[in-house]
């Protein structure tokens, strides 16, 4: 089961939303995680033990480290026991195939395989445990004292299959006592609303776009640039859609949990991008490798050192590929490059210019995160310094509902919110934080919903991409 589809918003969620909203307050974490499980189930049954299995192995890893003082040994070897047992899961799921090719590769051998799929969410919910084994060895939370409890946050269906990544740290008082109100279920319907908009009004028709133009073939100058530049837009609308609906979710249920997407294309230098996208996973790596590792403590040499590990890893988090290794080694470069002489010469340029760069920077890394390997990777690139036929291609494939897509896509992935910002900073404070008053911004959201839930009718089933991941 997905959140863009119509089983969802119009069987699961309206039945889930009273039972949830009518039980007892005790009741309610029963309820949270059954209906969990009954979600895992729908889309993916064949793993749900796995899931079962990695929630009560990190409980109980956790409740053995709380026991255990600083000062004895066993303390770290069972933090490294309990670490390498989820990476180990992770890595045979994801990554078996990809070190079996390598080896083939190398050595010249015919390894074969089965071919497993992807248990959904394993990425999210093993970096969610994860988390909560870190936080307790380094004394940030205590042990959650029942599995039940624990269970409720490892499993919770809005961010267990996509994220974000939550930590037990930022929901764990919720978890054993937390308020349910019509605002709460108002706010976070408008989020879901504004999510699945994101989904599946733009992001599913820049999909379409970007699958037409490959299927046709093309080669062209303008081709190769207008699929990248729908896949760009798409990617962003396709995760912060899903985030903004998990949030929504979240806050209907009571939680809240931490903003996931900042308008990430309207960075002005690399550094700042990873500050506003996919936030979980940024502050993640921050928070349990790169800081732990030394951070910026110990020297130039050992901060780009610890960047490039840090990159390393967030490019092997997104997939197993070559491809996506230098992905993210690629961004490593552009911060490594951003200390050491680039950023202090943005602070003096024109916002504009950073900007620039930071969106150019970005878009050629899309291109490689694309890329199913390096050999096509360069193809898009040479193609798209070599013009021809672009007359022919932008009346055959760009028509007038593509141009307003494109348009809309681009002015909600961040212009409209700048242009708001400036006219509200200038506004002295005339114009509410939050935009709009309540009846236009509830006639606004009927409408919004109204498209998109026509568009779901419409429209073939379209998952989202971070679910492969």
């Amino acid at each position: 089961m997905v959140f863009n589809s119509v089983i969802f918003i119009f069987c699961f969620l309206p039945i889930f939303l009273l039972i949830y909203y009518f039980v007892p307050a005790r009741a309610r974490n029963p309820v949270l995680f059954a209906g969990s499980l009954f979600f895992y189930a729908w889309g993916d049954p064949t793993y749900l033990v796995l899931m079962l299995f990695s929630s009560f192995f990190n409980y109980y890893m956790g409740k053995e480290l709380g026991k255990i003082t600083d000062e004895d040994p066993s303390r770290k070897r069972n933090l490294i026991f309990a670490v390498v047992i989820n990476l180990l899961i992770l890595g045979f799921f994801k990554y078996w195939g990809f070190f079996l090719d390598a080896i083939s590769g190398v050595t010249g051998l015919k390894l074969t395989y089965p071919q497993l799929a992807l248990p959904i969410g394993l990425s999210f919910y093993t970096f969610k445990n994860l988390s909560y084994i870190l936080d307790i060895y380094m004394g940030k939370t205590e042990p959650c004292k029942g599995f039940f409890p624990y269970a409720v946050y490892s499993t919770m269906f809005p961010h267990m299959t996509a994220g974000p990544i939550v930590r037990y740290t930022d929901i764990s008082e919720s978890i054993s006592r937390r308020s349910i109100n019509t605002t709460r279920l108002g706010a976070g319907a408008e989020l879901f609303i504004k999510g699945l908009s994101k989904k599946v009004l733009l992001a599913d028709n820049l999909s379409a776009l970007y699958t037409t133009l490959q299927a046709s073939g093309t080669t062209s100058f303008v081709g190769t640039w207008l699929a990248i530049g729908a896949y760009t837009l798409e990617l962003y609308f396709d995760f912060s859609g899903y985030s903004d609906m998990a949030i929504g979710l979240g806050k209907m249920f009571g939680f809240e949990f931490q903003e996931n997407f900042n308008y990430p294309y309207t960075a002005g230098s690399v550094q700042e991008f990873w500050h506003r996208w996919h936030i979980s996973l940024s502050s993640w790596f921050r928070d349990y490798v790169y800081i732990p590792l030394g951070g910026n403590r110990k020297g130039a040499a050992c901060t780009y050192r610890n960047l490039l590990i840090v990159f390393f890893l967030t490019g092997m988090w997104h997939g197993a590929g070559m491809a996506f290794i230098l992905w993210g080694l690629y961004h490593g470069f552009f911060l490594i490059l951003e200390r050491v002489w680039l950023g202090k010469k943005l602070e003096k340029l024109p916002g504009i210019v950073g900007w620039g760069y930071t969106v150019t920077a970005v878009f050629f890394g899309w291109i490689l995160f694309r890329a199913e390997n390096i050999s096509l990777f360069f193809t898009y690139v040479r193609n798209m310094f070599v013009a021809h036929g672009g007359t022919i291609l932008l009346s055959a494939y760009l028509d007038s509902k593509m141009i307003f897509l494109i348009v809309m896509g681009v002015l909600f992935a961040g212009v409209l919110q700048k242009i708001y910002e400036k006219v509200r900073v200038h506004s002295a404070g005339k114009i509410p934080a939050n935009g709009m008053v309540t009846v236009p911004r509830m006639i606004a959201c009927m409408v919004i919903f109204w498209l998109s839930v026509a568009a779901l009718v419409n429209n073939s089933y379209n998952p989202f991409i971070y679910f492969r991941f």
